[in-house]
């Protein structure tokens, strides 16, 4: 049965009350700054009831002699962590399961790097935990990535401990309601992480979306995003756009026409072709925003997974996330190394962005357009129609504010503005709120404005509550 409430707990009531469960017993393995997690258990006594064993392989020989070198040379990285729960979990298996046939058994890791004392790197780490919930049943693996925002070593230090010990308590209590043990990560840590990962796998979490993880983790305040790859495997930015260029399109994909995928295609061809840009290290992600997705109110999660599907079947990687100014997204990238960002958008978007940043800034302009164009963002415009007019929008002819006409008119000349050049124009008269109205009210005639993989799983799967035309048969 589902848990629906829960009491917040304090960090080390929480420990104790897992060190006095008798069916949960495992080891602990941590590197570097996450040494406090087994700490917490220790500290509150019973320790012996939960503890087989508490390791830290600190020294990098040491830890490769343990778990095995790591191709790039990096510690602090998702593998590294795998490497760990497969090693410690096995090793529980192979000596405990003989003498403890009935017990649930656990392997907790985490690898992590907290700020150093010149303060010019900040702390960050990966953690995980395999478990049991039944005698003999495969285990289940929650993963996280973290990134911790206090500014002291020490106070690092002790979120981390915080953090593994509310991921410990959470999927034993709240196995059966994820979105609850995801809230749970975040007790007694509220500004001090930001939980940009989650992944949920193994049998007792088999029926659950990892898209939708995602969606939970943003909506709930874990983080300000999440991506997910087309599988619907959580990813982090650290572990596949490292020193890549990336293109980002933000937009509703409520559901994707046949002009965003215009725009996408011609963007990104655009986007490779530029001189500082290595097309075998270049990136594209599709952005949905939590504001996007509360559009029409409160927050629909069938409507999410409607764009998720359909998103994930084109092949795409997503980004969700709480930003509802890009550049705060610019600003996420760019702590990954990204030697160029793209932002593909519509004219009237960059219209309204235009006229945003000079309301919101009246007396920083040049501060509050130069945190937007910064000298590796590039936006790529595609035009927009007028209604009623053959009048192409594009980013020569938008509507800007006299005041700031000048500086507009430096960031074209400049190349942080510039037009899409290879484009449909034939098919400009294609709005998406006017698809998604004649889906939902079973008209014909929606299916030639999508793409045709887009019309097909919105036919078999009644996407987007779409109801079907008269006489229409959807076998």
């Amino acid at each position: 049965m589902r848990n629906t409430t829960r009491q917040t707990l304090e960090t080390e009531q929480k420990a104790l009350e897992i060190n006095l469960d008798p069916q949960v017993y495992g080891a602990f393995a941590e590197i570097g700054a996450g040494q406090e997690v087994a700490r917490y258990f220790f500290q509150v006594g019973a320790a012996a009831g939960t503890i087989a064993k508490s390791m830290s392989a600190y020294d990098k020989t040491v830890s490769d002699e343990i778990y095995g070198p790591e191709a790039k040379g990096r510690y602090v990285c998702e593998s590294r962590l795998y490497k760990m729960l497969d090693h410690e979990y096995a090793l529980l298996e192979e000596r405990l399961r003989p003498v403890r046939p009935d017990q649930h058994f656990f392997a907790f890791a985490d690898t992590v790097s907290a700020i150093n004392y010149q303060k010019t790197t900040k702390g960050s780490g990966w953690l995980g935990l395999r478990f049991q919930l039944q005698t003999g049943a495969p285990a289940n693996d929650v993963v996280l990535h973290v990134r911790l925002l206090d500014h002291d070593n020490r106070l690092q230090q002790q979120a981390t401990g915080i953090l593994g010990v509310n991921l410990l308590y959470g999927c034993y209590r709240y196995p059966d309601n994820p979105e609850m043990l995801l809230q749970s990560l975040m007790d007694n840590l509220r500004d001090r992480v930001a939980i940009d990962l989650v992944r949920l796998s193994g049998p007792d979490f088999a029926g659950i979306d990892n898209r939708l993880v995602c969606l939970w983790a943003v909506k709930n305040g874990l983080t300000d995003v999440m991506i997910f790859g087309p599988d619907g495997r959580p990813l982090h930015a650290s572990e596949f756009l490292y020193r890549k260029s990336i293109l980002i399109a933000r937009g509703s994909y409520r559901p994707p026409t046949l002009v965003q995928q215009d725009m996408i295609r011609s963007a990104y061809a655009q986007f490779c072709a530029e001189p500082d840009v290595d097309p075998a290290q270049a990136y594209f992600l599709t952005e949905i925003t939590l504001d996007n997705l509360r559009a029409d109110g409160a927050l629909d999660e069938q409507d999410f997974m409607d764009r998720a599907e359909i998103l994930s079947a084109l092949g795409q990687t997503v980004i969700l996330s709480n930003f509802g100014q890009h550049k705060k997204l610019i600003a996420y990238f760019r702590e990954y190394k990204v030697p160029r960002i793209g932002l593909a958008m519509g004219a009237r978007k960059l219209q309204n962005i235009i006229q945003e940043t000079y309301q919101q800034h009246p007396d920083n302009l040049l501060g509050a357009f130069g945190e937007l164009f910064l000298r590796n963002v590039r936006f790529y415009v595609y035009p927009a129609r007028e209604k009623d007019s053959s009048t192409l929008l594009n980013a020569q002819n938008i509507r800007v504010p006299s005041e700031i006409r000048f500086l507009y008119q430096h960031l074209l000349d400049h190349g942080n503005i510039v037009d899409v050049q290879d484009f449909q124009p034939d098919i400009l008269h294609i709005y998406h709120k006017e698809v998604l109205d004649m889906i939902r009210r079973g008209e014909s005639g929606w299916e030639e404005k999508v793409p045709a993989r887009v019309a097909q799983l919105i036919r078999e799967k009644r996407l987007f509550k779409q109801q079907l035309a008269p006489g229409h048969n959807n076998a």
